[in-house]
């Protein structure tokens, strides 16, 4: 593998993989020593990529503006035109506005070739089950979840109990049905699931719960793993 190649690999593995990306996870992905790595790093950073972090605590890739402008394959097109079409359809107002934003500059920065593919892309997406009516602000519970601060909201469940919640949002999941908003939920002291049609009166606190967020949602997401384990197998026994 030439010099050349070397590192523009490297700066794919380090836009794909969740940062901080270690020394020895860097090594794993492309097979090559840590020294190897620590001056491929180096000369990254001499070619103008902004790389944050050091030795022992990981890189993250900030931007790499100085660098040529990447390139995609006709399958990675395909690809990004098949999720941004489809966060159009299943996103909330500002989430389907951007999808369509991005679209168009990504059209407008590809090769006339490739252009082409992407305004006459073979892959689209429907949604033919119409998704509930959502009324709270969906913009603002992003913006709450990324600077990790506790939001209020009515609730109604499955019965049509009402409830007030505070929680710590963790992520949201868009499903084939609905979209749900994962969270440590304070009333019931636990991680709970909660159905963004189902919310009313959405408000952001003063409450900051950060730095937890991440660890708190992959907490949540290896419970639900271990849920569905444990329903599979028992489908099994009752077999």
């Amino acid at each position: 593998m030439s010099r050349t190649h070397r590192l523009f690999q490297m700066m794919q593995t380090l836009r794909r993989l969740p940062p901080p990306v270690t020394a020895t996870q860097l090594s794993g992905e492309m097979h090559m020593s840590e020294r190897t790595i620590y001056r491929d790093i180096d000369a990254l950073r001499s070619m103008g990529a902004v790389i944050d972090g050091e030795a022992g605590f990981g890189y993250t890739l900030i931007e790499d503006a100085a660098l040529p402008p990447l390139g995609f394959e006709d399958d990675e097109l395909e690809a990004l035109v098949l999720g941004l079409r489809d966060v159009a359809v299943i996103g909330d107002p500002a989430l389907a506005k951007a999808a369509r934003s991005a679209l168009a500059k990504i059209k407008a920065r590809v090769p006339p070739r490739q252009a082409h593919r992407l305004q006459h892309a073979v892959l689209d997406a429907h949604r033919f089950v119409k998704m509930p009516k959502i009324e709270i602000d969906v913009s603002l519970l992003r913006a709450a979840t990324w600077d990790e601060v506790s939001v209020t909201f009515d609730y109604c469940d499955r019965q049509g109990a009402e409830t007030v919640r505070q929680v710590d949002p963790l992520g949201l999941v868009y499903l084939d049905k609905t979209n749900v908003l994962m969270a440590w939920c304070h009333l019931r002291k636990d991680f709970r699931t909660f159905r963004l049609d189902r919310m009313r009166k959405l408000e952001r606190t003063d409450h900051s719960f950060r730095p937890r967020r991440v660890p708190m949602l992959r907490e949540h997401l290896e419970i639900i793993r271990c849920q569905i384990e444990e329903s599979a197998i028992d489908r099994k026994t009752s077999d």
